[in-house]
């Protein structure tokens, strides 16, 4: 086996071995409003600006009025009520709970 070979299968090893754990970076994770696992994310919104970066997407809660929370998702504005789901960007969000003063969501990318 010439060092050429070896070279090539090392750097070969090395290079699937970084993309496995960039698979698995940011696959399951939680913080003070977000919890993540696989390719979904739970967060919880408190207060009209709050945000959180999500499956590499940020996450803004614009208002809540009248029972609906306007949430802005990499530069989509939508809104969503407690049990609906809606697309914004790349993710798919379902809003589980939506009062004055929080926002409850699932965060999938779709």
């Amino acid at each position: 086996m010439t060092s050429t070979t070896r070279a090539a299968r090392f750097a070969a090893g090395v290079l699937a071995g970084g993309l496995s754990l960039a698979a698995l970076t940011g696959c399951s994770f939680s913080s003070e409003n977000v919890s993540c696992s696989g390719g979904t994310c739970t967060v919880t919104l408190s207060g009209a600006g709050a945000e959180a970066e999500i499956l590499g997407t940020t996450l803004s809660v614009g208002s809540v009025q009248d029972g609906r929370a306007s949430l802005s998702v990499g530069g989509t504005t939508v809104s969503c009520a407690q049990g609906e789901s809606v697309a914004a960007g790349p993710l798919e969000l379902a809003c589980s709970s939506v009062t004055d003063d929080s926002v409850e969501l699932r965060a999938t990318v779709g």
